[in-house]
């Protein structure tokens, strides 16, 4: 009697357990098929160690997903080059200036990798993590081109009176010289081949030139030999703008087809200034490169302190942008820099008006400034829910 009493004990277990796993199952798949169904949009944040302590251990990384993962943003966007520095271990930087990573990230030695331990905690979190090379073509902040200049002294972008180009604050590399160029694509594929990254993205330094500079020799004389004369003293001279920012628009082309070669599935980002005012000044021809297929998802750097000016600003913006381009794209949003912050009223307007656009995402500069708008952002985000797009 005993015996049998176990056996149908056991039987009932089976079963109940059975329909415990197909229940599990079931709730899976349908929490699965409603994610599929989610509509699709970039939310995303710039991480960077300027003006910020979070990168500097791995328990601010890890604070720093935690407030990403709460608030619903799904993309991070970290710093991996400024002030002539890697913020990640480089054997490139290592061989050619013989520190490999910004000492500062490291002080004690201790081995850290920034970039690992962000990808690493993104990454449980389902947060897609971008390899941000921030500083792009700018070689130094005040540094009078630093160490990158001091080493390679034909690498200094100069400007009609044959100085070194310098634009608020920056200094910068001759971005329309292959060695540079060249150099600038190296760092890039290191990232690529060495990370589970899921993207790369240059900003308004990459590629990017201060319409000032460009009157480096070899530059004017490929401009004569091209086009049969000097080039103009005015640097705003509307063809000498053209044909410069020609040639970088190839170095988009040519740094995208790079990436892809290595892993096709990384996403090429970029984030320019806003057009037209991108390429007078900084030779950034963007809605080219999307013509040419050289950009997954473009940001766009749509920072105004008046909300009026920023819906304004977002529509010639988006006028640029083709239809079928839209799944690729999202305002970038300003947040904070220094001390200045939009009042909870424009941050609302802002996310409305991005909104009434048609656009469930837009990626915040920068991280420092989450805090303040934790709610507008978290109810605005668990309002209208989305995944990262499969698209990109």
């Amino acid at each position: 009697m005993r015996l049998v009493m176990q056996r149908y004990i056991f039987v009932v277990a089976c079963i109940l357990l059975q329909m415990v796993i197909a229940q599990s199952h079931a709730q899976s798949q349908q929490l699965a098929e409603s994610h599929e169904s989610l509509p699709e949009a970039v939310r995303g944040v710039w991480l960077t160690n300027v003006a910020s302590d979070a990168m500097y251990t791995r328990e601010g990384i890890e604070r720093a997903v935690e407030l990403c993962a709460e608030l619903g943003i799904n993309s991070i966007f970290v710093v991996t080059w400024n002030k002539g520095h890697t913020l990640y271990p480089s054997e490139i930087m290592q061989e050619f200036t013989g520190v490999a990573m910004d000492p500062s990230m490291d002080p004690e030695q201790r081995g850290r990798d920034p970039l690992q331990e962000l990808i690493q905690a993104a990454h449980q979190r389902d947060i897609k993590v971008f390899a941000w090379f921030e500083f792009g073509f700018a070689a130094s902040h005040g540094g009078q081109g630093g160490e990158l200049v001091r080493r390679k002294p034909h690498w200094a972008a100069l400007d009609r009176n044959g100085d070194l180009v310098s634009k608020n604050g920056f200094q910068w590399l001759n971005t329309l010289d292959s060695e540079v160029q060249a150099f600038m694509t190296s760092l890039v594929l290191e990232v690529v081949r060495k990370y589970d990254i899921d993207g790369v993205q240059g900003d308004d330094r990459l590629p990017a030139l201060p319409s000032e500079g460009g009157y480096n020799p070899e530059v004017t004389d490929a401009y004569y030999a091209e086009m049969g004369q000097r080039a103009p003293a005015d640097s705003k001279d509307t063809q000498w703008v053209q044909w410069r920012a020609g040639r970088l628009n190839q170095y988009a082309v040519d740094l995208y087809q790079s990436v892809k070669m290595e892993d096709p599935d990384v996403i090429v980002s970029f984030s320019p200034s806003v057009f037209p005012w991108s390429l007078n000044h900084y030779l950034q021809d963007w809605p080219d490169w999307i013509e040419q297929g050289a950009v997954d998802l473009l940001i766009p750097q749509v920072y105004r302190h008046q909300l009026v000016s920023y819906q304004e600003t977002l529509h010639d913006t988006l006028s640029y942008i083709p239809d079928t381009q839209r799944s690729g794209f999202a305002p970038g949003v300003l947040i904070k820099v220094g001390d200045t912050m939009p009042s909870q009223e424009m941050m609302r307007g802002m996310l409305a008006a991005n909104r009434d656009a048609g656009l469930l995402g837009e990626v915040f500069f920068f991280y420092e400034g989450l805090e303040n708008y934790r709610e507008v952002i978290r109810t605005s985000y668990a309002k209208d829910p989305v995944r990262f797009p499969e698209s990109l």
